[in-house]
């Protein structure tokens, strides 16, 4: 099985500074093109407490021009009991759909194809108007991607939230967002949407495959969209979008972190300043508050502890991943001291890993790896940092900052499914006429039936008098004629 080496890395670093990281100047900071928010089905704009950030209603006069939709076939929803809802004001309204409706956002940042995170929002609550949450099932396109399909909030979490993220290339000056309701289900809804045009070096056009047979380059990611599985802050807290300048969540690895085998290893924190530089990762790939704080595994008494710690992420089938890992050598006293394998779903992805040569020999300075995995033959996904034969005793033998697990849209452009945006249209448009042939046969008899039991009470007679036309009448004057009767209509 072919795997990465130290003497590979180090003869060829530009090479992999190629496959893992994005020249971008770190110190500059990053200011969005296209920054849209908005709160659905709200006439006042929403202020979230925990970021400051400005959701400006849809229905107000500013926002109203990307709701491209008449509002003869959308609900506007507001919940009816606030005390009982989330704390937050951007889930106390909603915008109700009762067929395909569409959101228009201009997209300044196109040129050359760029991608955009694209995050909607979903709560149900209760509402004076009956709607029923529980009973909406629905699809979700944009821009040629299926990025939901026959979505519901049946499961959804405690707190009733549901989050979708997506990062999705856009080509053409605008990004659609159309919501379409199931047949059966009659509506489709949202609370919340954001578009954010996404830095360059967000998403790396190559990454390394890695399964039992072999790893090998691969590229043409750039032409991908995907969808946010996991995304874990490694010995460290809940990360808010307050402390993300992407606005983004991570979560603690506790709950994913593999009971067993994992009792060496240790929680670091570094109180000092994380050394972003030119080459690395940026502070928009992975904020401070990722890279500050690890799970380490550390030899001690001259032995090197010969398990791994593992993270195992459940609900992984039927498509591509893309595993991003973060690290950051917060734990060493000097370069050259830290070396280490890396495992994904027990395949060797990088051997004897040296962080130093990665960040010229600077401590504290991060750098993010990229594989893509498959995920047809199981049901979840697990990632491992170990000791290698080059770990050195009384140091630190393993080290892992962050994860993220990203779902890779297929050929078809979907993120649900063998089923593209044109099918899912033409299912809708289909389903009307199945619907709407039946009404109008039924009205037709209805019609027919009137007119029948009118004349039969009439006798047979004629209602109306009819006169012949005379022989010679002309076209010109018979037009004529027909309009006038069609005026007095």
């Amino acid at each position: 099985m072919k795997s990465f080496t130290a003497p590979a890395i180090a003869l060829s670093s530009a090479f992999f500074l190629l496959f893992f990281t994005t020249l971008v100047s770190s110190s500059s900071s990053f200011h969005p093109i296209d920054h849209y928010l908005i709160s659905c089905g709200s006439h006042e704009p929403s202020i979230i407490d925990l970021d400051h950030r400005r959701f400006t209603g849809d229905s107000s006069t500013s926002a109203s021009r990307f709701f491209t939709t008449p509002s003869t076939r959308t609900i506007p929803l507001t919940n009816s009991d606030p005390a009982s809802s989330n704390s937050s004001p951007l889930y106390r309204t909603a915008r109700a759909f009762s067929s395909p409706c569409k959101y228009s956002f201009p997209i300044q940042d196109h040129r050359g194809g760029t991608h955009h995170l694209v995050r909607l929002h979903f709560s149900p609550f209760f509402n004076s108007t009956s709607f029923d949450f529980s009973a909406v099932q629905f699809h979700v396109l944009a821009n040629g991607f299926l990025l939901l399909r026959d979505f519901s909030i049946q499961n959804s979490p405690k707190d009733g939230i549901v989050i979708k993220e997506y990062i999705i290339r856009v080509d053409s000056d605008k990004l659609d967002i159309t919501f379409v309701p199931k047949k059966r289900s009659n509506f489709a809804f949202v609370n919340a949407i954001e578009v954010i045009s996404a830095p360059h070096d967000l998403v790396a056009d190559v990454a390394q495959f890695v399964n039992s047979e072999k790893n090998e380059r691969i590229n043409g990611l750039l032409n991908k969209g995907f969808e946010t599985v996991y995304r874990v802050n490694v010995g460290g807290p809940k990360v808010t979008p307050f402390n993300d300048s992407l606005w983004r969540t991570w979560v603690p690895d506790g709950e994913f972190l593999e009971k067993s085998g994992h009792e060496g290893s240790l929680e670091i924190h570094f109180s000092g300043r994380i050394q972003y530089q030119m080459g690395g990762a940026t502070r928009e790939v992975g904020p401070d508050n990722v890279y500050n704080s690890a799970r380490v595994i550390k030899s001690s008494n001259n032995v090197i502890p010969k398990s791994n710690i593992a993270w195992v992420f459940p609900g992984i089938e039927g498509y591509k991943y893309l595993v991003r890992m973060h690290f950051c050598d917060i734990a060493s006293i000097g370069p050259y001291m830290l070396y280490f394998n890396v495992y994904v779903n027990g395949n060797l992805a990088y051997e004897d890993l040296d962080l130093s040569a990665m960040t010229n020999m600077l401590l504290a300075s991060p750098f993010y790896a990229d594989f893509v995995v498959e995920g047809l033959n199981s049901e979840s996904l697990n990632v491992s940092v170990g000791p290698s034969n080059m770990s050195l005793t009384n140091a630190v033998d393993a080290i892992l900052n962050g994860v993220e697990v990203f779902k890779i849209s297929n050929s078809l452009g979907s993120f649900d499914g063998e089923l593209c945006v044109e099918s899912v249209m033409k299912s809708w448009r289909r389903g009307n006429a199945v619907v709407i042939v039946p009404l109008l046969a039924a009205v037709f008899l209805l019609l027919t039936a009137s007119v029948v039991v009118q004349r039969r009470r009439s006798g047979g007679r004629d209602t109306v008098g009819w006169l012949r036309l005379p022989v010679d009448v002309s076209e010109i004057n018979l037009k004529y004629g027909s309009q006038q009767s069609s005026g007095k209509l």
